[in-house]
C-alpha cells in the first residue's frame, strides 16, 4: 500500500519499523540497574523478604539493585514533590531500566502502601515520561491462599506506566510458611517461580534498554511537538 491511500498520514514523519533501526544501537556493557518496591511496613515484611530474594538474584544475574524504603513517603500529595522520601523514589525511578514491585494482598487488592509509591512516579514530567519503556516484574505475597489480585492490579498500573511488563510473575501463598528464622526463603516451587521471574526480567531488560528510546518513539508524538505534549499534560496550564 502507498502513502497516496493514507491520506491522514504525514509522510515526513512515518517511519515503517526496520530490522536496522530497531538493532541499530550499540550494546550497553554497564550492569543492569534494577529498582525494587515492596508494599508492607511490618517489622516482618514478607513482600520486603521477598523483594530481598529477589535482589539477590538479581545480583547473581549480573544487575545492579537498590530496594527502596518506603517508610517516610507521605499520602501522594500530602506534600509537595520536594519532599525527600518523594525526591529519593523520583530519583530512583530514573536511574533504573526496570523494575519488581511486589505487594501483599490486602482485602483483595494491592496495599495503601504499594499505590502510594506509584502514585508518587510521574507518568510525565513536562513531555518526559520516567518510566515509560522500563522493564517491570510483578510479585505478591499472600497470608493464606494463593491469589492473583495484587499482580493483576500491578500489571494494569504497569501497562498505564508504559513500562514493559514481562509475562511471567510471582505469587506466594501462606507467605509466612515460606521464610526460614533468618528471614530466608525456603526452597520450594514458589522460590522457583521468583528464580523464573528474575532470570526473565533481565533477559527483557539486556534485550529492551538499548532500544528504548526508538521503541517508544511513535508516530502520533512526533506529530505532536514536545512543547505541545507538556502543555496538554501539564494541569497549571489548563
Amino acid at each position: 500500500m502507498s502513502l497516496s491511500d493514507l491520506p491522514n498520514i504525514d509522510a515526513g514523519l512515518f517511519r515503517p519499523p526496520t530490522n536496522e533501526d530497531l538493532f541499530a544501537s550499540a550494546l550497553s556493557s554497564h550492569r543492569p540497574t534494577i529498582l525494587l518496591l515492596y508494599g508492607s511496613l511490618r517489622e516482618r515484611s514478607f513482600s520486603r523478604l521477598a523483594v530481598e530474594e529477589a535482589a539477590r538474584l538479581l545480583e547473581a544475574m549480573g544487575a545492579e539493585t537498590r530496594i527502596f524504603n518506603p517508610r517516610g513517603l507521605p499520602l501522594a500529595d500530602a506534600e509537595d514533590a520536594s519532599h525527600p522520601k518523594v525526591q529519593e523514589l523520583r530519583d530512583l525511578a530514573q536511574w533504573s531500566e526496570g523494575m519488581v514491585w511486589c505487594s501483599p494482598e490486602r482485602h483483595g487488592a494491592m496495599t495503601g502502601i504499594m499505590k502510594t509509591q506509584i502514585d508518587w512516579i510521574p507518568l510525565s514530567i513536562g513531555g518526559m515520561r520516567p518510566t515509560q519503556g522500563k522493564t517491570l516484574a510483578v510479585m505478591q505475597v499472600c497470608g493464606g491462599s494463593q491469589s492473583f489480585n495484587a499482580v493483576n492490579q500491578l500489571r494494569v498500573l504497569g501497562r498505564w506506566m508504559r513500562m514493559v511488563t514481562i509475562p511471567n510473575q510471582s505469587s506466594v501463598p501462606k507467605a509466612f510458611t515460606e521464610f526460614d528464622d533468618n528471614n530466608r526463603m525456603l526452597p520450594s516451587p514458589y522460590y522457583n517461580r521468583i528464580v523464573d521471574v528474575m532470570e526473565e526480567l533481565m533477559k527483557f531488560t539486556l534485550l529492551i534498554r538499548d532500544r528504548s528510546d526508538y521503541l517508544t518513539n511513535r508516530y502520533s508524538e512526533r506529530v505532536e511537538s514536545a512543547e505541545e505534549v507538556s502543555k496538554r499534560v501539564n494541569q497549571r496550564s489548563m
